[in-house]
């Protein structure tokens, strides 16, 4: 008779490191949901909060042209009126920017840092 691959004195301790593996499994299943539908469909995957912001006083022309509804051209014409008109007190002042409308300011809004109200010098 051939020796048995696991020594019948180890059967029982690799018996019992393995059904606490499995055990494992099953737990870390159905804490991440599989049998209540929360897992997470990799065709659809869940949107996650936008966490990028840019202050339009600051930013060069390059950050701007990350923005949704902007390119490069229009985030240059951004910089170029900062340039040569000062910051821009508000988000509407974007509207004073060439190629920029209710629009486009509504898809920069999310992404935009609101701007401080400016203390009047006495």
């Amino acid at each position: 008779m051939p020796e048995p691959l696991i020594p019948p004195r180890m059967q029982a301790p690799v018996a019992g490191v393995t059904a606490a593996c499995l055990a494992g499994v099953v737990i870390w299943a159905v804490a991440a949901g599989l049998f209540s539908g929360r897992l997470v469909d990799h065709e659809a995957p869940p949107q996650t909060p936008n966490r990028f912001t840019v202050n339009v006083n600051s930013a060069t022309a390059t950050e701007l042209a990350q923005l949704p509804g902007l390119g490069p051209a229009t985030a240059q014409r951004i910089v170029d009126h900062r340039a040569e008109h000062g910051a821009f007190s508000s988000l509407e002042a974007l509207l004073d920017v060439p190629g920029i409308g209710e629009a486009t300011l509504d898809q920069m809004r999310p992404h935009l840092r609101p701007i401080a109200p400016r203390n009047p010098e006495p």
